[in-house]
């Protein structure tokens, strides 16, 4: 069944690719209430598109609040095993637009990738799922599995949606696996399976003083400033050595198994190359004694994503503002819990604030780190699938990533999760002139048609 599938996604390669520009023209940013309606729209454009190659039950789930979900099925592959695929069509806003060498929502092809917010993340990823349903629908009229798809609208504000829908509705999700392709390749050319990734707590710092703005020169050196006072709280939270302050936070942090450490040495990893290339800094920092694999996977982390208050215009304005706020993100690994880690980091955030000052800790979205085995017979027949059409053996990686729906269906549909993606370290997910290597779209959709096929198999 999968060849034919196969020389159809090949034939009607060019069209797939058009189509996904279509889709990532639609500025589908989660994160700003003015693009609402764009999100909205690219539910819709998806919904129609799951109508027209065959899908079933194809609906856009709304709500009084929050952006759309979209559902989908195809449930007549009597004895086969059921896959519920995932991925979502909201993006990340795109600046600093100023740093862009097309625009972000006009696709653009340069040396072999298609440049645009969202072309990896995960728009591109998404097309590739579809148009995977689609070859095998158009060429052989029906699916070798059952398929349930869920796409969601708002991955980038963490979800809670979505993680809702699955938690009262696990009746209209019921599967045997689910498939993410939401993660990328450890290197061009080297099929992966992501098997691991971190949990998250995103918040906010709020930090007040005065009642009011105030004049520097009439009050400064007796009246608090929120912004001194936050930058101690922050100094505070990290020592030097990149190790987190925070009393406890590290007590249940779970090592990697020995196996796992022994495979990734053997992984094509250059830290000289990924600080030069990837990275683009002078020196990579963190916790000492630990490769950069393992502090990006498997430890620990804290980041401040920025900060707002004060005066920021052209010119000078000498005010001490009354209040200034930070966010503050820490990445958990396995067995961290976000209820209890969020606890530590807010009780000590209150107990190091200087005096003169109130701080307002604010949890924005969370989410469970995740480790998954790699013997079940889904994972099995995704590196049999992978190898036909990479020509190699599948790499298992873990990601610094947050996926919060992983741990979603593992939680409340007891199913594991098979994360295929194809995108590469350098797509530049988040940051501007994001990419998707054509060549990777399409042997994607290969990858994807010779996986369902397996597992319809099984």
């Amino acid at each position: 069944m999968s060849a034919g599938a196969v020389g159809y996604a090949k034939e009607n390669a060019g069209r797939f690719l058009e189509e996904l520009k279509t889709l990532l023209r639609i500025p589908s940013v989660s994160t700003t209430p003015e693009h609402k309606g764009d999100v909205e729209k690219a539910a819709e454009w998806v919904a129609a598109e799951l109508r027209r190659i065959g899908m079933e039950h194809v609906e856009v789930i709304r709500a009084a609040e929050g952006h759309p979900l979209v559902y989908a099925d195809w449930l007549k592959a009597a004895g086969k095993p059921t896959v519920l695929c995932y991925a979502h069509f909201d993006v990340q806003p795109p600046d600093p637009l100023d740093e862009w060498v097309s625009p972000p929502f006009e696709p653009t092809e340069r040396n072999g990738n298609l440049y645009a917010r969202g072309a990896v993340d995960d728009k591109g990823q998404l097309w590739s799922q579809v148009k995977a349903l689609e070859a095998l629908m158009k060429k052989d009229g029906k699916l070798p599995i059952n398929v349930r798809v869920i796409y969601e609208g708002e991955e980038e504000v963490g979800g809670e949606r979505i993680a809702a829908f699955v938690r009262d509705h696990p009746e209209r999700l019921k599967a045997d696996f689910a498939l993410i392709s939401d993660t990328e390749m450890f290197a061009p050319e080297l099929p992966t399976l992501c098997v691991g990734l971190r949990g998250m707590i995103y918040t906010e710092l709020e930090v007040r003083g005065a009642k009011t703005d105030l004049h520097s020169g009439m009050y400064g050196g007796a009246a608090p400033n929120p912004f001194v006072a936050l930058a101690q709280i922050i100094a505070g939270l990290k020592d030097r050595e990149g190790k987190i302050s925070i009393p406890g936070f590290y007590d249940d942090v779970k090592a990697p198994s020995a196996e796992e450490l022994a495979a990734w040495k053997k992984l094509p990893f250059d830290e000289e190359e990924y600080r030069e290339k990837e990275v683009g800094a002078s020196k990579l920092v963190g916790e000492k004694g630990y490769s950069a694999i393992e502090r990006t996977w498997a430890r620990p982390t804290l980041d401040v994503h920025g900060i707002v208050g004060g005066f920021i215009g052209a010119g000078a304005k000498t005010v001490i503002p009354a209040k200034a706020t930070a966010k503050v993100s820490m990445r958990l690994v396995p067995d961290m819990t976000p209820e209890k880690s969020f606890r530590q980091y807010k009780e000590y955030v209150e107990k190091i604030k200087p005096e003169g000052v109130t701080v307002e800790v604010r949890l924005i979205h969370s989410g469970e780190a995740i480790v998954i085995g790699t013997d079940n017979p889904y994972v099995k027949a995704a590196t049999k699938a992978l190898k036909k059409v990479w020509g190699k053996d599948t790499v298992f990686i873990r990601s610094g990533g947050s996926i919060p729906i992983v741990g979603d269906f593992e939680r409340f549909l007891k199913i594991p999760s098979v994360m295929m993606g194809f995108g590469l370290p350098d797509d530049g997910l988040h940051a501007p002139n994001e990419k998707f290597h054509i060549a990777n779209f399409h042997r994607g959709i290969e990858s994807l048609i010779e996986f369902f096929d397996e597992a319809g198999s099984l």
